[in-house]
């Protein structure tokens, strides 16, 4: 399956290689299908849902103002969470239905057991933040 530039690009974003197992979790009918199929065609499978018994390479995790408890998602998505893996926190972008302030993601994350690194534009309408488990951090002590 042939790749176009554009949709390659987007998945690249978010540091998805060929062979990666992606692991999607929250998704509903506002999720943006350009990013979803790019992650797909990059890392050449599908992606898995969270009744897998993989462990996955890259978490998304698509999450809106009233999804519930951030806290529990993150725990959620870290469960079949490689070591060096990254969990990508989709949000819906300032002014959209269900944007996620970006203070809420900071003060939860460190207590999920996570760090974040960077947010990027994901897609049209989605921020990413990406965040990881500061197992590295740990070991220089």
């Amino acid at each position: 399956m042939s790749v176009d530039s554009g949709s390659a690009g987007m998945a690249a974003r978010l540091g998805i290689k060929p062979g990666m197992v992606v692991q999607e979790l929250g998704w509903d009918e506002d999720a943006d299908e350009d990013l979803r199929d790019s992650i797909v065609e990059v890392a050449g499978s599908e992606m898995v849902d969270e009744d897998t018994d993989e462990v996955a390479d890259v978490v998304l995790l698509w999450w809106r103002e009233d999804d519930g408890d951030l806290f529990d998602a993150l725990t959620d998505a870290i469960t079949s969470l490689a070591d060096d893996g990254v969990v990508w926190l989709l949000v819906p972008k300032s002014g959209r239905p269900g944007h996620v302030e970006p203070g809420d993601v900071t003060e939860v994350a460190p207590t999920a057991g996570l760090s974040q690194t960077s947010s990027i534009s994901a897609a049209k309408d989605w921020s990413g933040i990406r965040l990881v488990t500061p197992k590295a951090a740990r070991t220089r002590r």
